[in-house]
């Protein structure tokens, strides 16, 4: 062997030696700052950990798969703790990547109850953001919060979008809504119901306690009750989207679809029925109302939107009709007494306008004598409407002022005072 052949031999071996030697350093230096951290993560000093996490991420990029994950884990930890829930997240599934291709399993078993902890965190901020008005960062927070389960978490999907339409965010809320679609979303939940014999009212239980509660004496009457489904309102929203997009085909198609699956879903006959309405087609509004009544016969407020439609159309007999359905259905539903008192002081225009083309001869004054007299039958008409509005609701201005205009016009003063003291009251 040559001495260059020698030389160059050992030279290698100084150069491996050099390299093995920084490799080990660098493993230590990796391992003492990740332990420093960790001590300042369990000391909840967060601020000094992020610090001294955002130094040391360079290295750690090529450092052995343990250092990797134990550098992910204290940064979802510490990005949890500083309330950079998005942060946090990808670095908890960070973790969990890079040791399930190592064959690792240090921290993914602990994760995923950590995740769980951080989904509730998650939406309690974006509880506190709604509350605020920031809807959109409550969306994005809700969605997150989806992402970490999407099976357990969907509901909070269907809160996301609900944020984003609050916040008019509506091309976000359309995607949403749409995915909630594509995933069958409901929403119906089981409730469960028994009443407790000591007190005799009805508590809600569990799942587990409905069945072991069947076993007490103590408890009877047990039921379980759906809750009702948020797919119309999904259907709804996706349909009025497209509408405010100026997408009328694709709103009718949505509707279209979702009433082929069910047919004689109420929501859904409302959701088409509110659509029409917003188009100005009055007639198939009127006609779908009907059909959901047929559905759903004891609903009040497909009673009452029968009575504004036919109330608008000029059809005052049947809106009379329905009105008085909805009273009778609801006796406490303040705004049919209002619009049923207006329906029949609606003929007064036309009284006082022939009142006041009549001119001065024996003849006119006669018809104008009865003119006055149908006037004053149709106030009287109108009072009792409105007296149950007010013993519904003292406070309701509107009504307590149109009877003392009509009190003051057929020249009942003293009920006329009655009305003008108790709007002073309220002033």
């Amino acid at each position: 062997m040559t001495k260059f052949a020698i030389l160059k031999q050992i030279i290698m071996k100084k150069t491996f030696t050099f390299i093995l030697c920084f490799s080990v350093l660098t493993a230590f230096a990796q391992k003492k700052e990740l332990r420093s951290i960790d001590k300042l993560v369990s000391s909840a000093a967060y601020e000094d950990a992020k610090q001294q996490l955002d130094a040391i991420e360079t290295l750690v990029a090529g450092a052995e798969p343990k250092y990797q994950t134990q550098y992910h884990f204290l940064l979802a930890k510490t990005q949890a703790a500083l309330k950079a829930y998005p942060e946090a997240v990808s670095a908890y599934v960070k973790t969990q990547e890079i040791e399930s291709v190592e064959g690792l399993s240090k921290y993914s078993a602990q994760i995923d109850g950590l995740l769980i902890n951080l989904s509730v965190d998650i939406v309690n901020q974006a509880v506190e953001d709604n509350k605020s008005g920031n809807f959109e960062k409550a969306s994005n927070l809700l969605e997150l919060a989806y992402s970490i389960d999407k099976e357990a978490n969907v509901d909070y999907l269907y809160f996301a979008a609900s944020s984003a339409v609050n916040g008019s965010d509506f091309d976000r809320a359309l995607d949403l809504y749409i995915e909630l679609k594509s995933l069958g979303y409901t929403g119906v939940i089981t409730q469960y119901f028994a009443t407790d014999n000591d007190s005799g009212e009805e508590v809600e239980l569990t799942k587990e306690n409905f069945e072991l509660f069947k076993k007490l004496k103590k408890y009877s009457n047990f039921r379980t009750q759906d809750t009702e489904s948020r797919l119309p309102e999904i259907i709804k929203n996706i349909a009025l989207i497209y509408v405010q997009q100026g997408k009328t085909d694709m709103a009718f198609d949505a509707i279209k679809e979702a009433r082929e699956v069910n047919p004689t879903d109420v929501g859904l006959i409302l959701t088409e029925a509110d659509l029409y309405i917003k188009l100005g087609d009055r007639t198939r509004f009127a006609e779908l109302m009907k059909e959901a009544i047929a559905q759903d016969p004891n609903n009040s407020l497909l009673y009452f939107n029968l009575g504004v439609i036919n109330a608008d159309q000029g059809n005052r007999d049947e809106a009379r009709s329905y009105y008085e359905r909805t009273i009778e259905l609801d006796p406490n539903y303040e705004a049919t007494y209002l619009n049923l008192a207006a329906l029949i002081l609606d003929g007064e225009s036309a009284i006082v306008d022939q009142m006041n083309a009549l001119g001065t001869s024996r003849a006119d004054n006669i018809k104008y004598d009865k003119l006055k007299d149908e006037r004053e039958a149709l106030f009287l008409e109108a009072v009792p409407v409105l007296e149950k509005l007010i013993a519904i609701n003292p406070t309701h201005t509107e009504a307590l002022s149109t009877l003392k205009n009509i009190y003051g016009t057929i020249g009942d003063t003293a009920n006329f005072m009655k009305m003008k003291e108790k709007l002073e009251s309220l002033e």
